[in-house]
């Protein structure tokens, strides 16, 4: 290359680099003038680190005293279950780290069919397709089977994942009030769409207040519309044998499409899946972008959800002791004059308005052993602010006593309860 043609090269990359250091410098005065006004509005969400295991007791990183744990999604209790872990162990020797590939090239193994075949198993359904999150169940799912003919009408309330998979659609969006039946009727009865598909959470995360299915089930036979439910805060542990809101509300099998998590509930690993017709699922394997363009599932988790599906096959033993300790926990803080949101759900939020006062609150909580914490605008209105406790099977009784008692201490010296 001419000595001219080198400069000017060189000069380029400079010019380049030059570019990029100032829009480098942009970006972070923008980002940090909002984080400086996140934290000034007390809702920054800092990190706590865990030294151990995922557990109803766990260690965090500078102390290395146990505290309990009140707010995980590990609502059966089995996310450090040894027989699992030993389950996972040994698929995990046997097929390998991962399949360096998408499902449809060269990344599924008999292990994987057998997931969904018990998953499909155990919801009473024809067929699953699995994803590496119900994040990516929920964002697979609308795109691929709507058209700009059709309509998808939405709760309100429903989940991030659910809302950024709608915005991926080309179909008519509507939103109806949070689990307003009247408000849902009026814009089902006014859409001339091709189809109709109504989205909900079957459990509301943040609130652990439950979608009125039986009732949107009706409408959907009288409108002639589909019934899709995000079951992510329900599968495993809600309704009689943990078969989520349809079994909860009376509704089993009338649900049309099923998207839920392997990382809750089921093992608190990773994982997602959509389980329904059988059409639907071959449909989705041929078009559904999430599950075309994402790796498959690595074996050590395939092997937890296999794990976890045989207990749950087997016995509703866990359903029923966190049903049990949840309304244990309710009684008591009800009792001690704490404002709980939701119905008879593990979610139990304890209500606090101000998001200041949660953070707060949270903080003093941790000092008492009791690790939980302050959710505030924007994952809840503003106003709304609270502490979310979570409720597992592998809570004991004494466990949740004790909770319960370092609330009330927290609460009277915050002056919440008297």
């Amino acid at each position: 290359m001419p000595v001219f043609s080198k400069i000017m090269s060189l000069r380029a990359v400079g010019q380049v680099r030059q570019y990029s250091a100032a829009a480098q410098s942009q970006l972070r005065e923008l980002l940090g003038q909002q984080l400086e006004g996140i934290k000034e509005a007390g809702t920054f969400k800092a990190e706590r680190i865990i030294t151990s295991a995922q557990s109803t007791q766990i260690t965090v990183q500078g102390s290395d005293q146990k505290i309990l744990n009140f707010c995980a999604n590990n609502y059966l209790g089995l996310a450090n279950n040894p027989e699992i872990v030993k389950y996972s162990q040994q698929l995990l020797e046997r097929y390998g780290a991962g399949l360096s590939s998408v499902r449809f090239i060269c990344g599924t193994q008999d292990i994987h069919k057998q997931l969904e075949q018990k998953i499909a198993q155990f919801h009473g359904r024809e067929d699953t397709i699995l994803y590496a999150s119900c994040f990516d169940a929920n964002a697979g799912i609308f795109e691929a089977i709507l058209t700009p003919e059709d309509a998808v009408f939405s709760d309100e309330l429903n989940h991030a994942s659910i809302i950024d998979g709608i915005r991926l659609c080309k179909a008519k969006k509507q939103r109806y009030k949070h689990r307003d039946l009247k408000d849902l009727e009026q814009q089902l009865r006014a859409s001339d769409a091709r189809m109709k598909l109504i989205a909900t959470d079957g459990v509301f995360s943040m609130d652990g207040n439950i979608a009125p299915l039986a009732r949107i089930v009706e409408l959907a036979k009288k409108y002639d519309a589909l019934v899709f439910v995000d079951e992510c805060h329900a599968t495993g542990f809600f309704g009689a044998t943990g078969r989520g809101t349809e079994e909860y509300d009376n509704v089993m099998g009338e649900v049309d499409i099923i998207n839920s998590t392997l990382g809750k509930a089921l093992g608190g690993a990773s994982g997602g899946y959509t389980t329904g017709p059988a059409e639907l699922i071959s449909f989705l394997r041929q078009k559904s972008r999430p599950y075309l363009f994402s790796n498959t599932l690595p074996p050590a988790v395939v092997g937890v959800g296999l794990k976890v599906m045989d207990m749950l096959l087997n016995s509703s033993e866990l359903s029923q002791r966190v049903q049990s300790n949840t309304q244990r926990f309710r009684d008591a803080m009800t009792k001690a004059g704490f404002t709980i949101a939701g119905e008879n759900h593990p979610i139990c939020p304890v209500m606090l308005g101000d998001a200041r006062l949660a953070s707060t609150f949270a903080d003093q909580m941790l000092t008492r052993g009791i690790y939980v914490i302050g959710f505030s605008y924007p994952v809840v209105p503003q106003g709304k602010a609270r502490i979310r406790v979570q409720i597992s099977a592998a809570h004991t009784e004494a466990e949740i006593d004790r909770a319960v008692q370092a609330f009330i201490e927290v609460g009277r010296g915050l002056k919440v309860i008297q």
